[in-house]
């Protein structure tokens, strides 16, 4: 398991612990990133919990396993982990993450509350669009939609799409705009966000195409769908019996049969 990849400062980390361990637990992270990459969830929790069990006093650790949680939409669990994160790194580089997982139990109010909170001033820019991000998703989910695009307008227009964070920013702004019922400029803000997106982290492009009237067909789904009722046709020839045997069986019980007369 190759890792170099892994971040510096996680390396710096996982100094504290023996060298053997520290070994240990980079490959657990890096299988772990991998895994997510593939959409393995279930692996990359494994993952991550292995590297938490031999380092659960490492804030990178916790971390994490916080963000396949986070993935999992296992929301109690990450925000345990975000958490703990924050508590033993002193960053809160976390906070839109953790505000995004208060939307996912069901309380955007909570989530504002933490957004408008002091520690929110210390964030990096990119951060700070995370935040913003998730703010305005907050607003929509308490009916607030004006407010929800309101949040992103200005951010958005004064944003270049060569910033890394521009892909997502122009997508969240598009559906605010939606929400609105403003499906036109809309449309223009999923379209900044495509191209944008060099990194393919958002569905722009299935967003545009529903807007234009386009139906996706998911072709592995369907040729899955396929292969089952192959299978169930199979199923039904082979339960009807040959009609030479069917005949031989009537033969038989005629014969063997009493004569009525």
């Amino acid at each position: 398991m190759d890792t170099s990849q892994l971040d510096r400062a996680v390396w710096q980390e996982l100094r504290t612990l023996s060298k053997d361990n520290a070994a240990g637990v980079a490959e657990h992270l890096v299988a772990a990133g991998l895994a997510m990459g593939e959409g393995d969830l279930d692996r990359a929790l494994a993952h991550a919990k292995t590297a938490s069990r031999r380092a659960g006093r490492v804030a990178s650790v916790r971390e994490a396993l916080g963000v396949v949680h986070y993935r999992r939409g296992e929301w109690s669990n990450a925000l345990a982990e975000f958490r703990t994160a924050r508590r033993l790194s002193g960053s809160n580089h976390l906070l839109p993450q953790m505000a995004d997982v208060e939307r996912g139990l069901g309380r955007p109010e909570r989530a504002l509350e933490l957004a408008a909170g002091p520690e929110a001033e210390s964030l990096t820019r990119a951060d700070r669009v995370e935040l913003a991000i998730v703010v305005s998703g907050a607003r929509r989910d308490l009916g607030q939609h004006e407010a929800g695009a309101a949040t992103l307008r200005d951010l958005a227009r004064s944003t270049r799409p060569s910033q890394p964070w521009a892909a997502r920013l122009f997508y969240a702004y598009a559906e605010a705009l939606l929400g609105l019922g403003q499906d036109d400029e809309a449309r223009e803000w999923f379209d900044r966000a495509l191209a944008a997106d060099a990194a393919d982290e958002t569905d722009a492009a299935e967003r545009l195409a529903e807007l234009d009237g386009v139906a996706f067909t998911d072709l592995e789904e369907e040729a899955d769908l396929e292969d089952q009722a192959g299978l169930e046709r199979q199923a039904d020839l082979e339960g009807q019996a040959d009609p030479e045997v069917q005949g031989e069986v009537e033969v038989e019980v005629v014969d063997g049969a009493e004569d009525p007369r």
